[in-house]
């Protein structure tokens, strides 16, 4: 890959074209992805139905994992096309300079100052690689608050139906 907005489409169809099953490695990275999302949107419609989101610590680690799903997505989509739109700019840079006393900092942060060039992607190219281990350990977080309160038994069913009285 590389780390520069007017190669960085042509590097990943290098690794498409030219690396020995550089195609296979894109597609199960691309549509794993996908499907990955629809797990979650699926976790989330069942999270919905049975009322999770009573419980505020799993349900609150549960969003905040999805936020950073995202953001790992989107840092991941925007790589290979070496720059992204000027309105998805423009609109990220507004949001981050709202937040109070932070927002210039974090926009200089994110993209190497007002403008979206080569740092910008050596920047998402490290988030994209490094927010997985971020999810494995929120995930591990969601799971522990999950079975503090026990969770084997989403529907509240009597579980001793089959014990003799």
């Amino acid at each position: 890959y590389t780390a520069n907005i007017n190669l960085a489409f042509s590097s990943i169809v290098h690794i498409t074209r030219d690396v020995p099953y550089g195609w296979i490695m894109q597609n199960t990275h691309a549509i794993g992805a996908s499907m990955f999302f629809i797990c979650i949107y699926t976790h989330i419609a069942r999270g919905l139905y049975y009322g999770s989101y009573l419980n505020k610590e799993v349900w609150l680690s549960g969003t905040t994992l999805l936020i950073i799903l995202m953001a790992t997505a989107f840092f991941g989509y925007v790589l290979p096309w070496g720059q992204m739109s000027f309105w998805a700019a423009t609109v990220i840079t507004n949001l981050l300079t709202a937040v109070p006393y932070l927002g210039n900092m974090l926009t200089t942060w994110l993209w190497g100052g007002f403008s979206i060039n080569d740092p910008t992607l050596t920047r998402f190219f490290a988030l994209h690689f490094i927010l997985p281990f971020t999810i494995i350990s929120l995930s591990s977080l969601h799971v522990m608050l999950l079975h503090t309160k026990g969770s084997t038994n989403p529907l509240g069913t009597n579980s001793d139906i089959d014990k003799i009285p």
